[in-house]
């Protein structure tokens, strides 16, 4: 198979299926030896969820047929086509026409193939033209020039502002960068960037994590002999600062409610020297398999792994945690940049169900900590519903809890000064978006 049927199964896999696209990706990627095809599946791949609603909008100009009606193999050669003449400056439009009918012949009979090869062939010859969004209505144009369902947008607009959500769209249509984190247990944040540049890779230090690098065209950097030694993890910097701001000390014992995949449970053993406890929760053994496999490769040996719903109150936690961290199941509408198909699954009635689940997880949270006990509550969303408001719900029904106003570097660089949280955002901090509060329990 060449990039471009690749590409095909995989959209089929994530628009049909329901995959998770950098699942699907990986699946279909192993046994790929040449960078450049690799390169080329992952930018039509996300390029299409990136500009789906864009993408449908312009086939719709030109197609005699509903979107709906059009077979699902042939929508999405249409979306790959229409998607390299539109964006892919450096592909020929006759290449990208050619490609997409050739995926035609094989994947469709001989009308479609004549379908396929009009359409796109009108696309190419009027592609200004149809490039233009002939809508009024200012949502509606958003939505579509940056394909985002029209409640989020909506939704965003009414609690943000228009500019505000304009560039956040934009910069979830971007991409972004690979951070890592590195594990100071084994090496310093100075020693991997220069083993890393050594390699030939581009590497700065993030901004706001103590221990995060961003490494610039990272092709297949997990295949070095330093990750499997253990030398670094592949973590946001924003996922990073909850273990930062949690801040366990050694020798504590810290429960972790949500931990699957490990990233936050390895980082907190990191800052505690690996000395204490960790019970890392999850409700799947595949999952817990994955937090102990990481945990392995790192070199850290305080992690336990536990069988355990965050929606069920256990009576054995109950004041037994120096620190707990509950990183709550959310939408993920603060991660949209990694996971693009997420707008597309995502209802807006998900919301307040998922709202209603992070308060029973918080309560439970609340009553595992001793007298004195720091809690870290965080998500990767930016939807107050799912976030302060949350916290405030926590506050108004425990009251010898508090926000403390923690201190750290990052402090200077949000707006969100003295309150005991923050909220960052992907178009302003080059972060996913991601909530973090810390709280303690008061010695009453």
């Amino acid at each position: 198979m060449n990039a471009r049927e690749i590409a095909l199964k995989i959209l089929l896999d994530i628009h049909v299926k329901g995959a998770y696209s950098n699942l699907s990706i990986n699946k279909y990627l192993k046994g790929i030896e040449n960078a450049r095809d690799e390169n080329l599946v992952r930018e039509i791949v996300y390029g299409v969820i990136e500009n789906l609603t864009y993408l449908d909008y312009m086939i719709s100009k030109l197609s005699t047929r509903k979107i709906e009606k059009i077979e699902a193999k042939i929508l999405e050669i249409l979306r790959i086509g229409v998607y390299q003449m539109a964006f892919m400056d450096k592909i020929p439009h006759r290449a990208a026409v050619n490609e997409s009918v050739n995926l035609a012949k094989k994947y469709g009979h001989k009308g479609l193939v004549g379908f396929t090869n009009g359409l796109l062939r009108n696309f190419s010859r009027k592609k200004e033209k149809i490039m233009e969004i002939d809508v009024k209505d200012e949502i509606d144009y958003l939505s579509i020039k940056y394909s985002h369902p029209k409640w989020m947008v909506k939704r965003w607009v009414k609690e943000f502002s228009y500019e505000f959500t304009e560039n956040n769209l934009k910069h979830n249509n971007s991409k972004a960068k690979l951070n890592i984190r590195v594990n100071t247990l084994k090496v310093t944040r100075e020693e991997l960037k220069n083993i890393l540049i050594n390699y030939g890779y581009k590497v700065l230090e993030t901004r706001y994590a103590k221990d995060g690098l961003i490494v610039e065209d990272p092709i297949r950097i997990t295949e070095l002999e330093e990750f499997h030694k253990g030398y670094f993890t592949i973590q946001d910097e924003s996922s990073m600062l909850v273990a930062q701001i949690l801040s366990p000390r050694e020798n504590s014992v810290v429960l972790d409610l949500c931990s699957a995949p490990g990233g936050k449970s390895t980082h907190m053993a990191q800052i505690m020297n690996n000395r204490g406890r960790i019970i890392s929760c999850d409700i799947y053994d595949h999952k817990l398999d994955l937090v102990k496999e990481n945990a392995d490769r790192l070199g850290i040996t305080i992690i336990e792994t536990k069988k355990q719903d965050a929606l069920e109150l256990n009576e054995d936690f109950i004041e037994k945690m120096d620190y707990v961290l509950v990183d709550a199941p959310c939408s993920g509408l603060g991660i949209i940049r990694r996971r693009p198909e997420i707008k597309w699954n995502r209802k807006e009635k998900d919301i307040e169900s998922l709202s209603n689940m992070q308060k029973i997880i918080i309560n439970n949270a609340g009553k595992y900590l001793k007298p004195g006990g720091v809690m870290v509550y965080s998500t990767c969303t930016i939807e107050r519903e799912e976030n302060m408001e949350v916290v405030e719900y926590f506050l108004n029904n425990n009251k010898d809890f508090v926000l403390d106003e923690f201190k750290h570097d990052i402090r200077s660089n949000m707006n969100n000064e003295g309150t005991g949280y923050v909220q960052l955002f992907p178009h302003i901090h080059g972060t996913d978006g991601f909530f973090i509060a810390r709280l303690v329990k008061e010695n009453i």
